[in-house]
């Protein structure tokens, strides 16, 4: 074995061990030093406007000519997708609102590079289709199912405030999503925090009641990331990559069949989960605006009084302006 491969095979021991651990904010000398020149690494849940690039191929297509290449990472949630950016193994990727303020907090070097539009529709918290619970009252004491650090730990917490109701009133429970799901239909939980399209397969295949979504209560925004070495390095292809967003934007409003079709390719998700998850999605790439993080700081706040993040952080000190169109 030549010192290269004793090399890299230490530093993949050393990461296996640090995510073992749940360890977050260290960086691993060289690990996260992409050829930026060559790859753009991204990170995608089962939903959005990536999820449908992917498909398409399209932005391969426009960054040969750079001489970049794409490569594709599938997270199951926010939190775990951050955690790679952190790392070094993604320079790019997408999350709902709360990760990247944990993410944040716990000392990972990320910026906000653009958003869409509020939706918050696309998350719920939903209880068994028997459930005897008709209220968010009526959650005080009982076992709630979400992924920690996800957008739907802010739809929790702010639900149960209109509600009177005191976060530590109750149990949570911490697991993503596939093993959420799993716990849910044994019974185990009472009640589940969950995002499209986790949310609207739980509909369809379950029978899962709604008892509140985020309308009223949260924006749910979901924000492109990007690890700021890259973002500095490479601001040429974020912006491409964000151009080619917008396209595929535009392309989803126009063509609803091919949109659940491609989809259900990447996702393999029937296609009436597909379409109830993408009728509350909102589809329009734009730059982070003033409003956008005021809202994000407020979150931020929240968390941090409520002892959920160890410090208090300042949102703008990780925007990255790419002079995208705000409208």
């Amino acid at each position: 074995m030549d010192q290269h491969q004793k090399n890299r095979r230490q530093t993949i021991a050393m990461l296996s061990a640090m995510l073992a651990s749940g360890m977050t904010s260290v960086a691993i000398p060289g690990f996260a030093e992409n050829k930026v020149s060559s790859t753009l690494r991204i990170g995608y849940q089962k939903y959005g406007p990536l999820t449908i690039l992917k498909g398409t191929g399209a932005l391969e297509k426009r960054l040969a000519p750079l001489g970049v290449e794409v490569k594709w990472t599938e997270f199951p949630a926010g939190p775990q997708l951050l955690e790679g950016l952190n790392v070094g193994s993604i320079d790019f990727g997408t999350t709902g609102e709360a990760p990247p303020i944990f993410a944040q907090a716990a000392g990972a070097d990320l910026v906000y590079v653009a958003n869409e539009p509020a939706a918050p529709g696309g998350e719920a918290i939903v209880v068994p289709k028997n459930s005897t619970l008709k209220s968010v009252a009526e959650l005080k004491g009982k076992k709630i199912v979400l992924n920690k650090g996800s957008n739907v730990h802010y739809l929790l917490v702010k639900v149960l405030e209109k509600a009177g109701i005191a976060y530590h009133d109750v149990q949570t429970i911490f697991l993503p999503p596939a093993d959420a799901r799993a716990a849910f239909e044994r019974g185990s939980v009472d009640a589940w925090a969950i995002w499209d399209p986790f949310l609207a397969a739980a509909e369809k295949q379950l029978g899962a009641r709604v008892l509140i979504d985020g309308k009223g209560a949260v924006s749910n925004h979901q924000f492109y990331l990007a690890a700021r070495p890259y973002a500095q390095k490479r601001p040429d292809v974020l912006q491409a990559l964000l151009d080619e967003l917008g396209r595929t934007d535009e392309w989803v409003l126009q063509n609803a069949k091919q949109t659940t079709s491609v989809f259900s390719a990447q996702t393999g998700l029937p296609a009436d989960v597909v379409e109830l998850s993408n009728s509350r999605f909102s589809f329009h790439v734009q730059a982070i605006n003033e409003q956008v993080i005021r809202e994000q700081q407020g979150i931020a706040d929240t968390f941090a009084d409520l002892k959920l993040i160890p410090k208090k952080i300042q949102i703008k000190d990780a925007v990255f302006d790419l002079k995208l169109s705000s409208k």
